[in-house]
């Protein structure tokens, strides 16, 4: 069950939903087969309450949307972008504990 807060977003809606957004956003590429993204989704659950207002979170399904990926090389799930102002700001690849997904999220707001 995803946080109400945490907005999907595909193809077709990325540039209104990720590039336009007035305040940086996280995106989550995922896949339903991908065990570490099953596990990291309570954390940014969690995130999407802690960074409310500052942060929005976003989740692309890459199945559902394979053409926005590649353009940011993505090659792997679970890989978390954050965008600022229309601009990737920064990338982690891979399964991330609270602390780790904390510090990211912190190092680049």
């Amino acid at each position: 069950m995803t946080h109400e807060s945490i907005q999907p977003v595909t193809d077709a809606s990325f540039d209104s939903d990720v590039l336009q957004h007035h305040q940086p956003v996280l995106v989550d590429y995922w896949a339903t087969w991908c065990g570490p993204c099953k596990s990291i989704a309570p954390l940014l659950d969690a995130a999407a309450v802690d960074y409310a207002g500052r942060l929005r979170i976003a989740k692309m399904n890459i199945e559902e949307s394979p053409r926005t990926p590649p353009k940011y090389g993505v090659r792997g799930v679970p890989t978390l972008m954050l965008f600022k102002g229309g601009k990737l700001a920064a990338t982690k690849v891979g399964a991330v504990t609270k602390v780790q997904l904390d510090a990211f999220i912190e190092a680049h707001l």
